[in-house]
């Protein structure tokens, strides 16, 4: 879902240079979020195989002077670097998977375009018509699974319907009724 949501981010930036084949700063918000979401990614959520499953940094509390809460680096500048590295790749693989799709399927952006100039505003079911030629992509490799770590094959259990159970009572088992 994180991948998913950083391709989304920097489909704006990669449909100006498909389009424009030059990037402006419009997309500089999404920039902006893909790289947090990146960056958290690698150092609050353990998801980078190269740095593995361990948190980097620690939450600031107080604030006084002027000095905003935030994440104070608590890492060498060789892992710095790396968790740099890592950021990159991840917001790099999803502006090229977004250029990606939007090649694919650059007929359906021209008419996105189109209808949005001609109606300013478009209704679900407009959006719908024009999405339709778009095919959902494959699910993609899971982040956990290495060598050493295979994924299981096994699903996760499978719970029962909670039946509708009786009353409780709530008397003391060493009352007398």
């Amino acid at each position: 879902e994180l991948l998913d949501t950083l391709a989304y981010a920097m489909g704006g930036r990669a449909a100006e240079e498909l389009v424009f084949h030059d990037p402006t700063t419009g997309a500089s918000n999404d920039i902006e979020k893909a790289t947090a979401t990146a960056r958290a990614m690698v150092t609050q959520f353990g998801m980078s195989e190269k740095l593995g499953a361990v948190k980097f940094g620690q939450e600031s509390g107080e604030v006084f002077l002027g000095r905003d809460m935030g994440h104070q680096r608590d890492y060498s500048e060789e892992v710095a670097a790396q968790v740099d590295a890592e950021v990159r790749a991840l917001v790099e693989n999803a502006h090229h998977e977004a250029w990606e799709i939007l090649v694919e399927y650059r007929d359906v952006l021209d008419e996105m375009v189109l209808q949005l100039l001609e109606k300013e505003t478009l209704n679900k079911d407009e959006v719908l018509a024009i999405f339709e030629p778009i095919v959902k992509r494959p699910e993609r490799a899971h982040l956990t699974g290495n060598g050493r770590r295979p994924l299981s094959d096994r699903p996760p259990v499978l719970t029962p319907a909670v039946a509708v159970a009786a009353p409780l009572s709530f008397e003391h088992p060493t009352s007398t009724a």
